[in-house]
């Protein structure tokens, strides 16, 4: 696969698993993928709802990089609507974005090519808990993107993650797949 710069972005709000989800693309970027990876991310308190986002440029040669944080978004990930609206200048026109429908009823751009799933509803309805929903997410951008293989992401879930909550993560995860086929 040829991939020359894909600069994403994923927001939401503390506690939703942002970071997570973020790490585990890096990972499997850069360990599991052999691509060139860099990005930032910035987080505050999920007591107090604040905002979480993680920025993330994948490339399959270091010059590609270049500067660390997105400007213009090919890929987005939005699990709340506060950030969907606070940062929806940073994703491109005919970006893939996908939004957590649990939350977000209305999408601010009718530029983008939109895949809304209720990502939280999912985990918690059908695997127990929301703390998985990121990894629903992850699942169904990787089902539509294909980005990276399967096998390199639950490497790097296995690789991340906590042991006690792996395999969790990897139902969630292939959960998030199938919604790529629904």
């Amino acid at each position: 696969m040829i991939l020359l710069r894909k600069e994403i972005i994923i927001a939401g709000r503390g506690g939703q698993g942002i970071l997570l989800l973020g790490h585990v693309m890096g990972v499997a970027a850069a360990k599991f993928s052999e691509y060139y990876v860099t990005g930032t991310e910035s987080y505050s308190a999920e007591t107090r709802g604040g905002d979480s986002k993680a920025e993330i440029i994948i490339a399959d040669s270091a010059e590609e990089l270049g500067y660390m944080k997105v400007r213009r978004a090919d890929i987005a990930v939005f699990m709340y609507g506060e950030q969907l609206v606070k940062y929806s200048s940073l994703v491109s026109p005919n970006a893939v974005v996908f939004a957590d429908s649990t939350f977000i009823t209305e999408v601010v751009r009718k530029d983008w090519v939109l895949k809304l799933a209720p990502y939280t509803k999912i985990a918690e309805t059908e695997l127990g808990t929301p703390r998985v929903a990121n990894m629903v997410a992850l699942g169904h951008l990787i089902g539509v993107t294909k980005l990276l293989s399967t096998e390199a992401v639950e490497r790097a879930i296995e690789y991340v993650v906590k042991k006690s909550w792996i395999k969790l993560n990897k139902k969630a995860f292939r959960r998030g797949l199938r919604v790529a086929n629904e």
